[in-house]
């Protein structure tokens, strides 16, 4: 059954839809199970990487207090898009932040200007995909650049994070072990629970280990930080353009393909365009960038979520409502990073980015006939060399694609 989005004249007025397009069971039963749904998938996206993005906040100059206002501002940006363009689409639009961003953010460090500078980066990468869903040539443009480069430049950055459990283990064995056992064992049983299961090990050893008032709960309500930002070149190139390229090609478009897989048609110009500008009003209170969600969207747009796709729709509006609760957390969740052994952040990190790294290594080898250019992007992204000023992702990029042009004119 292809359920597709159709948009009517004006894109505020939901397209109507006749009570025959929704299912035959009954209306508990109906509610019941997108509801749950949506809740388990919120869940699961939040806890497997929400350590990653405090982390990656953290590393480009944020404050506890910023990354925690990021971490909110994120939360109750996609909650909010989530359940607007589900509504209004009647299609289970899941929307998300861009992990691979906040990898990037931990390769590249602290950019000339600080954290203002990487706001305003984010402000700039938001825009360019609002570009990208309002001017088709844009678009076009982006997605003529090398799924095997982008997915090769992702994997560069992915793999000193990817080998941070290892590295703990051998610092910190008695910490490190039994999150990476549980991870295991979990995973062996339902693979989807592994790296939440392992998260609530890491948080349980970091309560277990903090010193007497190393970490309090008087704390917990909300921080929001508002930051200036400062527009850089060097913000430009080395935060903004790598975010806006590993986005599209790391998240928007497996998201897309997630959708198409389970039968529906995403509008993609309105959903780039209201990420993108959801990513700039979000970055001056420390988030950065929202798009399509892939791992929360194949939970929600599944047969998992509902038997009657007309009705899976809900389960992402569940998943956005809840991810308005979860992101009243962020403040304690920050706090608890912060006095964490850093071993256990760092293994727990890493194991929720495996698979991510797996899958950008086997998209980088795909085509045979660029894997010497994939590889040249992987070593040069994965190096962490920069010049002038510029980090390691961009050279990567622009490595690979001069050695494929060569290689290419070499052919002919």
């Amino acid at each position: 059954m292809d359920i597709r989005a159709e948009a009517p004249a004006s894109p505020f007025n939901a397209p109507e839809r006749s009570p025959a397009e929704t299912t035959g069971t009954s209306p508990s039963v109906g509610l019941t199970q997108p509801i749950v749904a949506g809740i388990m998938a919120a869940f699961v996206g939040f806890a497997g990487v929400f350590t990653v993005v405090l982390q990656g906040l953290v590393a480009v100059g944020a404050t506890q207090a910023q990354a925690a206002s990021g971490l909110l501002a994120i939360c109750v940006a996609q909650g909010l898009l989530s359940i607007f363009l589900s509504w209004r689409y009647r299609i289970p639009v899941s929307i998300a932040w861009s992990t691979p961003g906040s990898v990037l953010f931990a390769a590249t460090g602290i950019i000339e200007g600080g954290f203002p500078a990487a706001v305003g980066a984010f402000i700039l990468a938001g825009l360019l995909i609002v570009a990208a869903g309002l001017i088709k040539p844009f678009g076009r443009l982006v997605s003529s650049i090398p799924a095997v480069l982008a997915s090769a430049m992702l994997a560069g950055i992915l793999l000193g994070l990817c080998l941070a459990p290892a590295r703990a283990v051998g610092l910190e064995p008695a910490l490190a072990i039994p999150v990476v056992v549980v991870w295991a064992l979990v995973g062996r049983i339902r693979k989807i629970w592994a790296v939440p299961a392992a998260v609530a090990t890491a948080v349980a050893l970091i309560v277990w280990t903090a010193p007497t008032g190393g970490w309090s709960i008087d704390h917990i309500t909300p921080d929001i930080a508002f930051v200036w930002p400062v527009f850089t070149l060097q913000g430009l190139v080395s935060l903004a353009i790598p975010l806006f390229i590993v986005t599209m090609a790391s998240q928007n478009l497996p998201g897309i393909a997630v959708m198409k897989a389970n039968g529906y048609e995403p509008p993609v110009g309105p959903v780039f365009f209201g990420t993108g500008v959801a990513s700039m009003l979000v970055a001056p209170f420390g988030g950065h960038t929202l798009n399509f969600a892939a791992l929360t969207a194949a939970m929600c747009a599944g047969p998992d979520a509902h038997p009657e796709p007309s009705r899976r729709w809900i389960a992402s509006v569940s998943a956005g409502a809840f991810y308005l609760l979860l992101g009243l957390g962020a403040t304690l969740a920050a706090a608890l990073v912060t006095v964490a052994p850093p071993v256990l952040i760092q293994a727990a990190t890493g194991l929720a980015l495996l698979g991510a790294f797996a899958g950008a290594l086997a998209g980088a080898i795909s085509i045979p006939a660029h894997r010497d250019a994939a590889m040249v992007t992987f070593v040069t992204a994965a190096s962490g060399l920069s010049f002038y000023g510029i980090g390691a992702a961009f050279w990567g990029l622009i490595a690979g694609g001069a050695f494929m042009l060569l290689n290419r004119n070499r052919s002919r």
